[in-house]
């Protein structure tokens, strides 16, 4: 089974010219040796201008090896020069402590292209509580990209976050203006206090007269109390054809009693459509695609 280094590398050496694969060979090869803060600076720095931003054509082969080299890891989306920064970082972080410190500093001078690289790579690396803070601190951020590389597609916050950097994550989403289904562990970290947010959040868009997103139920419906509760009732009961069978399906699989209740009160087709099994998440996301 390959390494996530060993991916990365074999994925960026195919997308590049000669000449870029000569400089990125020569890279690594100084790095994985002693080398100076400045070599890894540099290195890092150079990245785009030697190898392009193209997208890195990944097959289905490739996103399976990745899964298989480190559970939840999926480099869908990553372009080469991020796959490089990465595999820099990884051929580097064998020395340990010295990289450890060399990277936190790396971190304060990073633009965005360069922090959308280092917070994707936040599985990938050694001592991964070591990273936590940044973590949780660059969810704050108001810039979507650098937002998504941290909550999308990434293992580190279910595995890190507590409840409430968790909770905090996937409000955000809404409030940046991207989705939530590409967040891993969505299904698992479910919470009653994740529920009443989104709850309170929903109130506050009705109450504003905008629009609330439609897979937002899907972090309500499992653990709801008696305010969220009312908010999926009115959710099951909307006109839109995406939010009743988002609500009705959260409804449908909640833990709790009076919300699989609320599953009678949606139309006669989306109750034909959950029994027959053709109302699930992915179905959803088929039928009304949201853009991440």
């Amino acid at each position: 089974m390959s390494t996530p280094l060993e991916l990365l590398n074999a994925w960026v050496a195919r997308a590049v010219d000669a000449a870029g694969a000569a400089w990125f060979t020569d890279t690594r090869a100084r790095l994985a040796g002693e080398h100076t803060e400045r070599d890894l600076f540099v290195g890092v720095g150079l990245v785009a201008r030697k190898l392009g931003k193209a997208p890195l054509a990944l097959t289905p082969e490739d996103t399976a090896a990745a899964t298989a080299a480190r559970p939840g890891w999926d480099p869908t989306g990553l372009t080469v020069d991020q796959a490089a920064r990465l595999a820099l970082l990884l051929t580097a972080s064998a020395h340990g402590e010295p990289f450890l410190a060399a990277f936190e500093r790396l971190w304060r001078t990073a633009d965005v292209g360069e922090q959308v690289a280092f917070y994707r790579g936040l599985p990938l690396y050694p001592a991964p509580e070591r990273h936590l803070w940044r973590a949780t601190d660059g969810c704050r951020t108001a810039i979507r990209l650098v937002f998504e590389a941290i909550a999308h597609r990434n293992p580190y916050p279910a595995e890190h976050f507590d409840e409430t950097a968790w909770n905090q994550m996937c409000l955000k989403a809404l409030f940046v203006g991207t989705t939530l289904h590409p967040i891993v562990g969505l299904d698992t970290r479910h919470n009653r206090a994740l529920a009443r947010m989104m709850a309170d959040y929903a109130f506050e868009r009705w109450a504003a007269s905008r629009p609330v997103a439609w897979e937002l139920w899907r972090c309500v419906g499992p653990e709801p109390d008696e305010r969220a509760l009312s908010a999926l009732a009115r959710a099951v009961a909307s006109d839109d054809p995406a939010t009743t069978r988002s609500a009705t399906l959260a409804a449908a699989t909640s833990r709790v009693p009076a919300a699989t209740e609320l599953v009678a009160r949606a139309s006669d087709q989306v109750r034909d459509e959950l029994a027959r099994g053709a109302l699930s998440w992915p179905a959803l996301f088929a039928r009304f695609p949201v853009s991440t």
